[in-house]
């Protein structure tokens, strides 16, 4: 089975990218953080406070996360695509990701889709925490102003009102925490390949890795 891993920071176009490069070599699409957004989600709706982590461990352990090819996430059977985009999750995912017992049952279930699948799988530990081994290894970069552009965009076509400011600053602070995590941090190495899009189109980005991985 082939693994190609895609790490980032917030607003890098990874899941975007990671999207279409599994569309055009016929792979499975991971999306790591839709399956955290379903324990944040599972949380929520059991009353579990992010301080008890034994209990939120617990719930992944018992949890059944599916992703068909259609990008759709089901949890225990449910779709719960939209339920987990929500503001409220969104707040709560941050506050349950970095548990350590969390990541390493979390990476253990990351790692079963790739038994029989050629998978494209990112977030921001894949290259070196989930599969540290992978065929081929991405860092998707770009500068905090284009990231802040882009999420601004995003922002505007969800009609949800935003102050381009603002949304650098959210984009700064998420970049120190996911560098500082203690387990699971976004890190840069040597065996990654580095892509900076701050002035490339995805269709640019997607050419570039697919020149790589077809060769």
């Amino acid at each position: 089975m082939k693994i190609i891993a895609i790490d980032g920071p917030s607003g890098s176009g990874k899941g975007t990218i990671a999207k279409a490069v599994a569309k055009k070599l016929n792979y499975t699409y991971i999306d790591t953080g839709a399956m955290y957004r379903c324990v944040a989600l599972k949380t929520i709706r059991e009353n579990i406070d992010p301080s008890e982590e034994d209990k939120i461990v617990d719930l992944l352990k018992n949890m059944d996360i599916k992703l068909d090819s259609d990008w759709h996430v089901f949890m225990d059977g449910e779709d719960v695509s939209e339920a987990i985009r929500s503001t409220e999750v969104t707040n709560k995912v941050y506050k349950v990701s970095p548990i350590a017992d969390l990541r390493e049952v979390m990476r253990q279930k990351q790692r079963e889709f790739a038994k029989n699948n050629n998978i494209v799988m990112e977030g921001r530990d894949i290259t070196t925490e989930v599969f540290p081994d992978a065929d081929y290894k991405f860092y998707l970069d770009a500068s905090v102003e284009e990231r802040a552009r882009r999420r601004q965009a995003q922002n505007e076509e969800k009609g949800i009102e935003s102050n381009l400011e603002d949304v650098k600053k959210s984009i700064e602070q998420r970049d120190y925490d996911d560098i500082h995590r203690p387990v699971g941090a976004l890190t840069r190495t040597d065996e990654q390949i580095y892509i900076d899009s701050s002035n490339m189109t995805i269709d640019e980005v997607i050419d570039k890795i697919m020149s790589i991985v077809g060769e």
